[in-house]
């Protein structure tokens, strides 16, 4: 039988995504541009609990729409979390292919960009148990909806972006397993299960 890992209320989803937002994203500087964001409080965290694709697709679509139709100063960014769908990764994957051919078709690629996270992310060429996938890992399957302008305004007043993800692989490794569960408990859980 199938382990359900998520299966959250939405409200908790939003809470635990943003939890992991502060103690991992901003607490560990994985992404230099995001303290600004939740000092400032602009990031949108919704979550889908669609149990098909499709509505999945829907919910997307959804927060797109909403994004696109707000200012930046009012919404800088969406962290759209899935609680039901998507929880093999490969899964997860060909849900954000559709919904980037929809953001293509939709005549706002360029405008906008989608980078995603995942309780089991696995880099290309990468062993699952490596633990430089962990920069990539969330509580839940989710995408991230970025303001294209705004993140080219941004990279031009950091020294080195390139360095970046490399600098997280490297830290994660340092860490290691014990402490990033001391940083965000709830990491147990995915080692547990393993």
């Amino acid at each position: 039988m199938k382990k359900q890992l998520f299966s959250f209320p939405s409200e908790q989803a939003q809470q635990l995504t943003q939890d992991w937002v502060e103690a991992m994203v901003v607490g560990l500087n994985l992404c230099p541009f995001a303290a600004p964001e939740v000092k400032n409080n602009l990031i949108r965290y919704a979550a889908s609990d669609a149990e098909s694709v499709e509505s999945a697709v829907k919910d997307f679509l959804f927060e797109l729409d909403k994004i696109q139709n707000s200012e930046e100063e009012e919404l800088s960014t969406t962290l759209l979390a899935f609680t039901q769908v998507a929880e093999d990764f490969e899964e997860f994957l060909d849900l954000l292919d559709i919904c980037q051919q929809f953001l293509e078709q939709s005549g706002l690629d360029g405008v906008f960009q989608l980078a995603s996270f995942h309780p089991q992310y696995c880099f290309s060429g990468v062993e699952e148990t490596d633990i430089t996938n962990w920069t990539n890992r969330a509580p839940f399957p989710t995408i991230h909806l970025i303001r294209e302008g705004q993140m080219s305004r941004v990279l031009t007043h950091y020294k080195n972006p390139d360095e970046i993800p490399e600098r997280n692989m490297a830290l994660m490794e340092q860490l290691g397993k014990e402490g990033l569960i001391q940083r965000f408990p709830p990491l147990a859980k995915y080692w547990s299960e393993d």
